[in-house]
């Protein structure tokens, strides 16, 4: 499982485009994607988890998370893009030493 965030600009949002930015919005990380943006719609970071097949890297990941956010249908530009292997978090043990 990979976590992508994408940092972007949209371009020309329209109200119907704020109100759909808004029914997806949310810190939470989903299949689908969820948006997190700024008072004015204009800055956003848009955040995705994407399945990991065994072969699959950041390139593949980085793809499938574009491919999320275009079929939101916004225009956009990108900014930054971040992405974490979740297979790689190792989780410590209360207890252990």
């Amino acid at each position: 499982m990979f976590r992508v965030m994408i940092r972007g600009k949209f371009v020309g949002l329209d109200d119907a485009g704020r109100d759909a930015v808004q029914a997806v919005g949310g810190a939470a990380f989903t299949e689908t994607g969820a948006f997190t943006h700024d008072g004015s719609f204009s800055a956003f970071i848009f955040r995705c988890q994407v399945p990991a097949d065994p072969d699959d890297g950041e390139p593949e990941a980085t793809r499938k998370a574009i491919a999320a956010l275009d079929a939101h249908g916004h225009a956009y530009h990108l900014l930054k893009i971040a992405v974490t292997d979740m297979r790689q978090i190792k989780i410590r043990q209360k207890g252990r030493r």
